[in-house]
């Protein structure tokens, strides 16, 4: 049966249906505000957290103190000027009223002073004037039914004017004011008292009212209120209240403003260098740090972080040469035993087999290749063996002499001739010594291989050079602007790993090879990037661009690439192809630098250019069964340990010339 058939179970499950997906959709609402509400949570949890924050809300602390301080004082300054200027001004008018009602007094014409003091009470500003006995009864007064009327001195503050209810002789015009107020809701009311003293026009007056024995005959009170002046403290107090709250938040905005600017912007810099470098991310930089305590901190951090970066690098580079130095070892314990005694036996037999031809070559052959199985392994070790040059202050021309020595018998037997143009007044440098001749004898090796057993010569020559640091400086680090290692040693310049950068034009991208060393313009292009042409450099990992935001380069005005090259700060140069401009800033603040150089010649075969970009790497050779690939690998490793720069030039079937420059001041 079908649902149409029930219209009330169809209805009930519709009703059911839309309950469960109200339910579902509140319980969804429920979940996503408290998740809203958790991230707000967070959030403000870390706006509280952050120094700038605090450093606002401190600043604006201290500034709503000072403001409040110093509106509390205003507003009671102003209210104390305010009392004084009232006072001042009642105290005049009594002495006015005085003087105005004395005569009418002395001829006792009280329908005048009645008169007077009528009229001087009409004023607004004043409350009521009235003359006083001394006994307080009310004798005068603008206010005609307070007339006969004895005065309650509690009432109105009238104590400092009384001592046991007998007036004082003389009163001081702070004693002779006082405020008070009728009613405890009622404004505040200033008065102030002019006594009348006996004098002698008095009791020799017509009316002789009074004896002369009298000192004070009564008082002229003059009542005020001080209604206006509390609207005006009122008001004065609240302007104040919005001027420091206008104050405090002004200079809140603005403060806040500059620590961002100035603090807050920078710390999260730090912040977030820290968190790359404490991911792994030891090619992070801090970009353009300024000149402030920050900014030192900022290339504080940058050196850091180089040293941290070379000091990992070397520790891989060690811990490789020392896994390899294990294996090495490891090899020659496994291989010198089994060689030393085929090497013995088959030498021992080959003695024995003079009158046997056939096996005397067999045994020739055993013999030769255990000997050059033993030299594999030795080669081996010495590559793998490697460590920190032992410096101290050589002659390099001497270094040389020992290294030729050695070798004199092996060269005369090829046919070899070393010839020797060393300078007589060669500087002293500091090398070790062991390690200098290790490169000089391979290079001497190898240049014996290449002449092979044709006649020869191999040429020695030493000089002092004072050089720029373009042309001679090697790039050997370089990273992007997120850290990315940009070194190929894939592809080589001169036997040296190129920098390798992306180029993106037109809609085109490729790869460029940079020349390592500085200045040079052996850059390898491919063949869509035109000479002339500009191209945006980026970084071939991660693909963020490598340009310097408003540089120029200045020779031809393209747009500039940058990239960091540890520890020795930034590299820029031009991206347009041709125009080769570089700037190094830490290398050109160096400037010229001495250096003692080394050339070994042959007249040899020469190197192709095939092999020309291979030769320093291990295991590496073109001599077939007779070399290991392992000398000129450990030349270089030896020539960068003591901070130097090797060059090859070479001509195939003319010779090959190395050259060696190690610094006088190696130290740097």
């Amino acid at each position: 049966m079908r649902m149409e058939h029930f219209p009330g179970l169809r209805a009930a499950t519709a009703a059911m249906m839309a309950s469960s997906t109200r339910r579902r959709s509140r319980a969804r609402s429920v979940s996503v505000t408290l998740a809203d509400r958790n991230q707000t949570s967070v959030k403000v949890d870390d706006m509280f957290r952050r120094l700038a924050f605090r450093l606002i809300v401190a600043v604006g602390l201290t500034a709503l103190l000072i403001m409040g301080i110093y509106s509390t004082f205003s507003t009671r300054w102003q209210s104390e000027r305010l009392q004084a200027e009232v006072e001042r001004h009642a105290s005049q008018l009594s002495e006015t009223v005085k003087r105005s009602t004395r005569y009418s007094m002395l001829l006792n014409q009280r329908e005048h002073v009645h008169k007077i003091i009528n009229d001087v009470g009409k004023d607004s500003t004043i409350q009521e004037v009235r003359v006083l006995n001394k006994e307080g009864t009310i004798i005068f007064s603008s206010r005609s039914e307070h007339i006969g009327q004895l005065v309650d001195k509690r009432a109105e503050s009238c104590f400092a004017c009384h001592a046991a209810d007998r007036p004082l002789e003389r009163l001081s015009l702070l004693e002779r004011t006082r405020v008070f107020r009728v009613h405890p809701d009622s404004a505040r009311i200033l008065g102030v008292i002019a006594p009348i003293y006996n004098e002698p026009a008095c009791w020799t007056a017509d009316c002789h009212a009074h004896a002369q024995s009298q000192s004070v005959l009564g008082v002229l009170d003059i009542t005020t209120s001080l209604a206006d002046v509390d609207e005006q403290i009122a008001l004065s107090e609240r302007a104040n209240a919005v001027f420091a709250v206008f104050a405090v938040i002004a200079l809140s905005i603005i403060i806040g403003y500059f620590v961002r600017r100035w603090v807050g912007t920078p710390v999260n810099r730090l912040i977030a260098a820290t968190r790359e470098v404490g991911s792994g991310n030891l090619g992070y930089r801090i970009p353009h740090p300024g000149e402030d305590d920050f900014g030192m901190l900022a290339r504080a951090f940058n050196t850091m972080t180089d040293k941290l970066s070379e000091a990992r690098l070397q520790l891989f580079q060690s811990d490789k040469m020392a896994s390899l130095g294990r294996l090495a070892a490891g090899v020659a314990h496994e291989l010198n035993n089994p060689l030393t005694g085929v090497l013995t036996y088959s030498s021992f037999l080959l003695n024995r087999a003079k009158d046997n031809d056939e096996l005397r070559s067999d045994l020739e052959v055993i013999v030769r290749e255990a000997t050059r199985s033993r030299g594999i392994v030795k080669s081996l070790l010495d590559f793998a063996r490697q460590s920190v040059p032992k410096k101290s202050t050589e002659n390099l021309n001497e270094i040389i002499s020992r290294s030729v020595a050695v070798l004199q018998k092996q060269l005369e037997v090829k046919g070899v001739q070393v010839v020797q143009n060393l300078d007589a007044h060669l500087p002293a440098v500091r090398v070790d010594a062991n390690q200098i001749q290790q490169v000089i004898v391979n290079l001497l090796v190898n240049a014996a291989d290449a002449i092979g057993d044709g006649s020869g010569s191999v040429t020695l020559t030493t000089s002092s050079v004072s050089l720029p640091p373009q042309g001679v400086a090697h790039i050997k680090r370089a990273f992007c602007p997120k850290g990315h290692d940009l070194m190929d040693s894939e592809v080589k310049i001169d036997g040296l790993p190129s920098v390798k950068v992306g180029a993106r034009w037109s809609g085109h991208k490729e790869a460029i090879h940079l020349d390592p060393v500085y200045g040079s313009t052996r850059h390898q292009y491919g063949a869509d990037l035109a000479p002339g042409q500009e191209a945006e450099f980026l970084c071939p990992r991660c693909g963020v661009s490598l340009l310097e935001a408003g540089a120029r380069c200045p020779t031809c005005a393209a747009s500039v690439y940058v990239f960091h090259a540890p520890p020795r700060g930034l590299i820029q140069g031009c991206t347009r192809r041709g125009c080769g401009w570089q700037y190094w800033g830490a290398v050109e603040a160096e400037g010229y630098r001495e250096y003692v150089e080394m050339t070994v010649s042959d007249t040899g075969s020469g190197i192709s250019p095939d092999d020309l970009n291979k030769v320093f790497e291990p295991f590496y050779t073109t001599k077939e069964q007779r070399g290991t690939g392992l000398g000129l690998a450990v030349v270089w490793g030896i020539v960068d340990n003591h901070n130097g720069t090797i060059g090859i030039r070479t001509e195939v079937g003319k010779g090959t010339k190395f050259t060696i420059r190690l610094p006088i001041d190696n130290e740097r």
